[in-house]
């Protein structure tokens, strides 16, 4: 797999100066960065429709990344906050069970939480953000005020200063303040281009004008962050729109030994009844064939989709399947038909328009 996120945060404080981190990346020395990340900007998307929007050829593409998988935000999200692979932070995807949670068990959805998990126990390595601010670098990060505090920030990305701006040019002026003074990092967070993707489909009316608040932002920051200030934009997924729909267990077998359903239509946990896994494993594959790919842990493990290293808590949570949908099929979860069927664009897996993303730097 390519470089992802997580080089990509450990590059940047390496360039702030960071020790212990390493700058694969290649970054040349600072003292002010900022970072915009849109959510569900994937490069292919990006080459498709950005000609419509002139700042995108003021920036240079410095190089592709790789979203690790799955290709959804809150593998990401964490593996930019940790500057770690997924197999070492634990958060595998949108949603995972929790272990030891009884039988057959509960659903943790990493965004919304559960008031009975510690999300600084569910996440335990630092994140760099927390290792920047005691080494003396700044860390602001600027984002909608809603996810100030919320169990995910707390899990992925806290240790910085958060300030919640809700509009654009409230951004632009936070992000201005937070780069005022040398050693300082703005993280930026703006997710309507997902919500876009979701709702209409990569390319839609509705999707090209959240492209179009993208493209603004980028040159309000260009022309209102503080000189010397290096600007990098980038994604933690892109995008596809749906194609054939699978829900999982309609007029076949395939839920008989399953216990709960994790992960998101593109990239499913499955949670097996003891003693099934062989005949589960079996049959899932013979009934979506090419439609997806069908690993069991084990497998999905040796593969490297969660990165070389697995620790205990990832091992626990990860599914006993592991299901990669190909192509533009989603399967669904029966429990949620309304929900993930009504969705245009969908992520998490494994096709390069989900996981190319863009690193973007000014000329």
């Amino acid at each position: 797999m390519g470089l992802g996120l997580a080089d990509l945060s450990q590059s940047i404080f390496a360039s702030l100066g960071l020790p212990g981190v390493l700058n694969r990346l290649e970054l040349p020395a600072s003292r002010r960065t900022a970072l915009l990340l849109i959510d569900g900007m994937g490069s292919a998307s990006l080459e498709k429709y950005a000609e419509q929007f002139p700042i995108f050829r003021e920036v240079l593409l410095s190089q592709q990344l790789q979203s690790h998988f799955p290709s959804t935000t809150v593998t990401n999200l964490t593996s930019l906050g940790t500057g770690e692979l997924p197999g070492v932070h634990g958060m595998l995807g949108y949603t995972v069970r929790v272990p030891n949670s009884g039988t057959p068990g509960r659903l943790l959805n990493a965004l919304k939480w559960d008031d009975r998990v510690d999300p600084l126990f569910w996440q335990k390595i630092p994140t760099l953000f927390e290792r920047a601010m005691q080494h003396g670098i700044t860390i602001t990060n600027i984002a909608e005020k809603r996810y100030e505090g919320s169990a995910f920030t707390q899990a992925a990305l806290r240790g910085a200063n958060y300030v919640g701006a809700n509009r654009l040019e409230q951004m632009v002026a936070e992000a201005a303040k937070a780069l005022a003074e040398p050693n300082s990092f703005a993280y930026l967070y703006i997710n309507a281009l997902d919500h876009a993707g979701h709702n209409d489909g990569v390319g839609s009316d509705k999707w090209l004008t959240a492209l179009g608040q993208v493209a603004q932002l980028i040159g309000s920051l260009r022309d209102r962050l503080p000189r010397n200030t290096d600007l990098y934009i980038t994604a933690d997924h892109g995008m596809v729109n749906v194609g054939e729909k699978i829900v999982l267990g309609v007029d076949n077998a395939l839920m008989q030994n399953i216990t709960l359903v994790g992960g998101e239509p593109r990239a499913r946990h499955m949670y097996v009844a003891d003693g099934a896994l062989d005949e589960t494993l079996a049959q899932w594959r013979e009934y979506l064939g090419e439609r997806a790919v069908v690993h069991s842990k084990s497998e999905a493990i040796i593969a490297g989709y969660f990165g070389s290293e697995i620790s205990e808590d990832s091992f626990a949570r990860m599914g006993d399947l592991v299901v990669i949908a190909q192509n533009e099929v989603i399967l669904i979860d029966p429990s949620r038909i309304a929900q993930e069927s009504a969705m245009v664009g969908h992520h998490g897996g494994v096709t390069d328009s989900e996981t190319v993303i863009p690193l973007l730097k000014f000329l």
